[in-house]
């Protein structure tokens, strides 16, 4: 499996740093808000890693944290008049449950930083102690970029002529250096108004935001991580802080690859509630969308691409959602009544259709340990599907070691984009309407034999109002449920 690796900027072979274990830190959202479409993918992306790393047979500790004291937190929280826990809390609810809405695997833990004020002061401690940080006159302690040599190897910023061209913001006069950044912060009165504060050896106060992530890390998973990964934005300055800050303490490397996921645009366009194109998880579905479509629509460019999304994608992935649902079904229904035939059960070359699928696979798999380019396994996944369909389409259908193997190579596709089995139950309907809806159909039937065609369309109208598409087979007729886009 190769991965681009941020901090050697080329494509390197992923080992973990202990066979059959992987350790992965994800940052996490700032929970003052509900996290937005942008946000998702690069947490689709999270996701797609996760899944890609279990496929490998890898034991993987997935670490994606929530901050939840920050300058955002405790402005949202004060704006609100309620307290820190009290703001975060319900945005926190809510990423778990969009997460859920589009299939993530669970992570073996999602730390808040509150949780880890104690390990956070330690460290600022042993920072001290080694000459890596220093206090300030109000409280704060900052840590010093200047005795870190290799401060700006991730990023190629942050040296000496950045200092000079940088500005000091209010409230910092007391640092040594522009580059220098917060570890500590004094307590001021917004802080103290949301019971964002905490006793340390420097004085009441709270942590930055850099060093949150440094101790959630280590705290969890080690000195060193196997895989960091976040959103290209926080590569400089937080991950290049993340880094000095923790190597200096530990005088290890703190992650083995770096990962960044490139930013979302709507329309062409930033994303901005201004501009009337910021979109949530829940408000696209509140809106009648697919969950497995938003999921297409995320995961479907390769991840250090930009990716543009649109009402037409949107539209475009409602319905290729809904192709391989209908593939699969066919795959099966199909399948199954040509196994029941008493003629000609099976294509001329049996077998054939099943080399086919396990190229197929191989194929996709090869795309996805290629730093997760999922393009081209799409491509993969959509030749599957051509071959599938021409197959049940030709005379005697499919036989059964075909139909398992095509089967077989879709659910092992479907294990790591997480689409197909989300699609299907965004689909589901509770026997009640299941019951409802065949009354429907069959009193059609009874109306087209009856020649009331009147009667007929109008109640096929009504099914496609719920979502129901029917078929007209010689078998009879067969109804399913349908997403499109905005329904």
């Amino acid at each position: 499996m190769n991965l681009y690796d941020s901090l050697h900027r080329e494509l390197r072979r992923f080992e973990p740093g202990s066979p059959g274990r992987v350790t992965v830190y994800g940052c996490g959202p700032t929970v003052y808000d509900y996290a937005h479409i942008g946000n998702f993918r690069t947490f689709v992306v999270y996701d797609l890693l996760h899944r890609q790393l279990r496929r490998h047979g890898h034991e993987v500790e997935f670490v994606v944290n929530f901050t939840d004291v920050d300058d955002k937190t405790i402005d949202g929280a004060a704006a609100a008049g309620c307290s820190l826990t009290e703001h975060t809390g319900p945005f926190i609810d809510a990423f778990l449950a969009d997460a859920g809405t589009l299939g993530f695997l669970p992570v073996s833990r999602h730390p808040r930083a509150t949780g880890y004020i104690p390990a956070m002061v330690e460290f600022v401690e042993r920072l001290i102690e080694a000459g890596h940080a220093y206090r300030a006159g109000d409280g704060s302690v900052y840590y010093s970029v200047g005795t870190f040599g290799d401060y700006g190897k991730l990023s190629g910023k942050g040296g000496e002529d950045d200092s000079r061209r940088s500005r000091i913001d209010a409230g910092e006069f007391a640092k040594k250096d522009a580059r220098d950044f917060a570890l500590w912060k004094a307590a001021q009165p917004a802080d103290r108004e949301v019971g964002a504060v905490w006793d340390s050896p420097w004085g009441a106060g709270r942590p930055g935001w850099h060093l949150e992530c440094s101790v959630m890390v280590m705290s969890l998973l080690g000195d060193t991580v196997d895989i960091h990964v976040g959103g290209e934005d926080l590569l400089f300055p937080h991950h290049e802080n993340e880094i000095a800050q923790s190597e200096a303490a530990t005088g290890r490397p703190f992650a083995r690859f770096w990962m960044h996921v490139k930013h979302l645009k709507v329309d062409d366009r930033k994303m901005s509630k201004s501009l009337g194109n910021f979109h949530t998880v829940r408000e696209l579905v509140d809106d009648g969308h697919d969950p497995a479509a938003i999921r297409w629509v995320l995961l479907s460019a390769h991840y250090r691409s930009e990716l543009n999304f649109t009402a037409g994608g949107l539209a475009d992935a409602t319905e290729a959602v809904q192709r391989l649902l209908d593939f699969r079904r066919r795959m099966t229904e199909g399948a199954e009544r040509a196994g029941a035939s008493e003629v000609g059960a099976t294509n001329a070359v049996d077998g054939e259709l099943a080399e086919r699928a396990r190229r197929h696979l191989d194929e996709f798999g090869r795309a996805m340990d290629q730093d997760l380019n999922v393009p081209r396994a799409l491509a993969s996944l959509w030749g599957l599907v051509r071959d599938g369909n021409a197959a049940l389409d030709a005379p005697g259908g499919v036989s059964g070691e075909d139909r398992e193997a095509v089967l077989a190579a879709l659910a092992e596709m479907d294990l790591a984009l997480g689409v197909i089995d989300l699609a299907a139950k965004a689909r589901d309907v509770d026997d009640d309407t299941s019951r409802r809806i065949q009354e429907m159909v069959e009193a059609r039937d009874r109306a087209r034999k009856e020649r009331d065609f009147a009667t007929a369309d109008r109640l096929r109208a009504e099914l496609e109002a719920q979502g129901v598409r029917l078929e007209d087979t010689p078998a009879g007729t067969r109804w399913k449920r349908v997403r499109t886009s905005g329904s």
